[in-house]
């Protein structure tokens, strides 16, 4: 559905309301008709040539608004706006406001719209996520379709990754707005409800995925306990505008967000969860437990639920009690299986802090729910934080089906276009890059053992850093990094280290990456939502050497590590390096990864065998998603049943 069919019928402003589409479970014929759909999606993309034809049409208009002053153009951006709050989107006038804000934005920020910019923010505005290549200016793409929208009187959330992008994007872009005579405001986590809801109330307002949802799920807990409408924080879920949208909408969508209210108690809590942990050490792996590192889960065998009794038997008290007991140390075996300290969370002031797998990121405000925070916190000899009981819950997969209208943008979201579309009806439009991409790509190289990789890592390091090209290492996780990084430090290689935490350094180590002989260590690079610039001496030397340490769950990640290397038309190189250690094989493939032996079979069947681990775990994250789908529409099912709705 476009802009234009989601609006005409009330051209003016979205006022004193609270619009967001009805979301329901789907018929079970309809879901299989849409994920057949969404699997011919995975082939047949939208096209970008319709768009390339009206970015020419909107080209053709800039000499006639470059002729006028600003007063005139001032005056052209009210017509425009009535006039588009009057006949809504028709293309002439959607045209007309892309030109207009393009022209905007060369007078206040110094930079004109390129035509591939134009073709992506029309996509967007149409509902549909545009695919545009790390370095091709998504920022500034996304004023077009929020300005006209804007102009239109529709309220937009230009949703983003981080709170650093959310602050810095709408400081950036507030000249081009206040010139069109529209407001922009951000929102922060620390902000109160009434900033927050003065800052919804612009014409656009930037925040992050996670505070737009939480947001909505306070607003939902105010309805239902008879707040007015002018008490909520959003003006409802009219058009939302995805920054980094597979992450967003894919990589994040495992896990439900949860609003919760603290319970205490911890006194005791901490004797029970230490126990628990006693006893989930005491048992053994393969005949009391088995542990499916694929699925990341840990289930007891009867052989260790017995021996689990003859514990309770012995210790008394709640452990008497079978599903107490089982409960609690299957809690107690995924703290000590599934979560790992520098690499799922870190111990950072004495307290546990989640790493986001996909981004790096420490998520401070974020807890492991029905006492797994509390347990790996007893794991950790830290004080216990309280622990919580649920009041909302919600899917980001729910959350974003709600907007009226949504679009977005990312530099990767082909390999999951089919996704995208049987869960959001969201179509993928590649974009074409404004300038040809001169990156390189070497073989991947496959070695025998980590320690063996980190040596090669270190040399190519070495090499390019002393070509006068900028190096940036990318690691899956903490440790990863902390490892590379030791071994950069024992080779005498002065190096930086971006990761969970280092995370408020983060601006200034990226600034500096681009620098000459620069090496800078990085984990999870998806996502950060800022370039490197090149010096212009690390332009001549061969631009941004990267280097691959693994392949990530998703093909997705690893192209967003590639692409910041010969970002708009730079030079640059990219490495990767693997060993048959890797997690990744360790999880999804160990008995074939043990098979390969010698230099000739890890280069022939290594890339490929890699290659089928990443695949089976982009497999095991789908049918998660798919989990949590089913779960939201079967608890819309009973809330429809009991009256209640969602």
């Amino acid at each position: 559905m476009s802009v234009a069919a989601a609006f005409e019928a009330r051209p003016g402003p979205v006022t004193g309301r609270y619009p967001e589409r009805k979301w329901e479970p789907m018929p079970a014929l309809d879901r299989f008709a849409q994920d057949a759909a969404g699997k011919l999606r995975q082939f047949i993309g939208a096209r970008a040539g319709p768009y390339r034809k009206r970015a020419r049409a909107i080209l053709r208009r800039a000499p006639a608004l470059e002729a006028i002053d600003d007063a005139a153009l001032r005056a052209e951006a009210a017509r425009l706006s009535a006039d588009l709050h009057r006949h809504g989107f028709r293309r002439d006038l959607v045209e007309a406001g892309f030109a207009l804000v393009r022209e905007v934005s060369g007078r206040t920020l110094g930079k004109r719209h390129f035509a591939v910019q134009l073709m992506g923010g029309l996509a967007m505005l149409d509902g549909r996520i545009a695919e545009m290549a790390t370095g091709e200016g998504k920022s500034l793409t996304a004023t077009l379709a929020a300005g006209v929208a804007a102009l239109a009187g529709v309220p937009v959330h230009v949703i983003t990754v981080n709170d650093y992008l959310v602050a810095r994007d709408a400081a950036e872009m507030a000249p081009l707005y206040g010139f069109l005579g529209l407001t922009v405001a951000h929102v922060l986590p620390e902000m109160s409800e009434a900033e927050k809801r003065a800052a919804y109330g612009a014409s656009i307002t930037y925040c992050s995925n996670k505070q737009v949802v939480f947001d909505y799920l306070r607003d939902r807990l105010a309805r239902e306990d008879g707040a007015p409408p002018a008490g909520m924080m959003l003006r409802g879920l009219c058009f939302g505008i995805v920054d980094e949208a597979d992450s967003v909408l894919i990589d994040e969508a495992r896990t439900p967000l949860v609003i919760a209210e603290k319970s205490r108690g911890n006194e005791a809590r901490e004797t029970t969860f230490r126990e628990a942990l006693e006893f989930a050490r005491a048992l053994m792996a393969g005949r009391d437990y088995t542990h499916r590192e694929e699925e990341r889960s840990v289930e007891l065998t009867e052989a260790g639920r017995r021996r689990l009794e003859g514990f309770g038997q012995a210790a008394g008290g709640i452990w008497r009690g079978r599903l107490r007991r089982e409960e609690l140390v299957g809690k107690a075996l995924t703290a000590l299986c599934v979560f790992h300290r520098d690499h799922h969370y870190i111990v950072q002031d004495e307290k546990v802090h989640i790493v986001d797998e996909f981004t790096g990121r420490l998520m401070p405000d974020r807890s492991w729910e029905q006492g797994l925070h509390q347990m790996i916190e007893t794991k950790e000899g830290v004080a216990l934080t309280d622990g919580q009981v649920t009041r909302a819950k919600i899917s980001y997969q729910a959350f974003f089906r709600r907007y009226m209208h949504l679009g977005g943008m990312t530099g990767t979201a082909g390999d999951v276009r089919g996704e995208l579309w049987a869960t959001y009806r969201l179509g993928v439009v590649p974009i074409p890059t404004n300038r040809r991409s001169r990156r390189k790509t070497a073989r991947d190289c496959v070695h025998r053992t980590e320690a063996e990789k980190w040596r090669a890592v270190v040399a190519r390091a070495r090499t390019a850093s002393e070509a006068g090209r900028a190096v940036l290492i990318g690691t899956r996780s903490v440790a990863a990094s902390e490892a590379v990084s030791a071994a950069l430090t024992e080779a005498g290689l002065v190096h930086s280290v971006l990761s969970a935490r280092q995370d408020a350094e983060e601006a200034d180590v990226i600034a500096q990456a681009g620098r000459t002989g620069r090496i800078t260590v990085a984990t999870n690079m998806a996502g950060r939502g800022t370039d490197i610039h090149l010096d212009d001496a690390v332009r001549r030397a061969g631009g941004l050497h990267v280097i691959m340490t693994e392949r990530h769950e998703s093909r997705r990640i690893d192209r967003q590590l590639a692409g910041r290397s010969g970002r708009q038309g730079d030079p640059g190189r990219v490495e990767v390096h693997l060993s048959l250690e890797d997690e990744l094989l360790r999880r999804f493939l160990p008995d074939a990864a043990r098979g390969i032996r010698g230099p000739l079979a890890r280069r022939l069947a290594g890339p490929g065998l890699l290659r089928s681990a990443q695949k089976r775990a982009e497999q095991a994250d789908a049918r998660a998603r798919r989990a949590v789908l089913r779960t939201d529409e079967k608890l819309a099912d009973f809330l429809a049943f009991a009256g209640r709705g969602s």
